[in-house]
């Protein structure tokens, strides 16, 4: 059965609806430019409700290690999700003993990872447009079948443009066992949609 991650979390409705509704991780992000940020003050505040639930992964961009630091003094996070920092990748691990995902960007099929790249998991996604203030969550979808014949280097996990009206076609194109969204589950930029979120899970799930 397909996992489903349910990223950009920040209010309690949000929450409360992907853990019921069987969400197999739930993700903050600690971005400001991101509509989707949360304070981890507000994280803390939101995590109090699930009482163990799904792993909780957190979202940093180009972050330190003192950064992250930062926010795990507040925020018990199961995962850390990290785009860029490529150098810091082994210190951050080494730092929080936590699992490291990786986002990957890609284009065409020269884009896709052949490594690791020192993570325990990709998050592969489409290249952010051009002009973008943020490297995922840009609702961007990449063509599907570039993936065909592509060997995993490492446990991954399909995002970017996904909605519950594609997600099943999309795991059926890629052979994806785990599946992330955030826009795609939204009434508006960085409003979640319980409907939408409910409806993103059952399909993953049946896909």
């Amino acid at each position: 059965m397909t996992h489903v991650k349910i990223c950009g979390i920040n209010d309690p409705v949000a929450l409360d609806t992907a853990v019921g509704a069987g969400a197999d991780w739930v993700g903050f992000v600690f971005f400001p430019p991101s509509p989707r940020y949360v304070t981890p003050q507000a994280a803390a505040d939101l995590v109090q409700r699930t009482h163990g639930g799904p792993p909780r992964v957190g979202l940093f961009v180009e972050p330190t290690v003192a950064a992250i630091a930062e926010v795990l003094a507040l925020v018990k996070l199961d995962v850390l999700q990290i785009y860029g920092a490529t150098s810091l990748v082994p210190a951050i691990k080494t730092a929080f003993g936590l699992p490291v995902w990786r986002a990957v960007g890609v284009s065409t099929a020269a884009d896709l990872p052949t490594s690791p790249l020192g993570a325990d998991r990709l998050l592969i996604e489409a290249k952010p447009p051009a002009g973008a203030d943020r490297p995922g969550g840009n609702a961007t979808r990449f063509d599907w079948a570039m993936m065909q014949g592509w060997k995993p280097p490492a446990p991954w996990m399909l995002a970017g443009g996904l909605t519950p009206d594609n997600v099943a076609e999309a795991i059926r194109q890629t052979g994806a066992d785990a599946v992330d969204v955030s826009s795609g589950v939204e009434s508006s930029k960085g409003v979640k949609d319980p409907a939408l979120i409910t409806a993103f899970i059952a399909a993953a799930k049946a896909g």
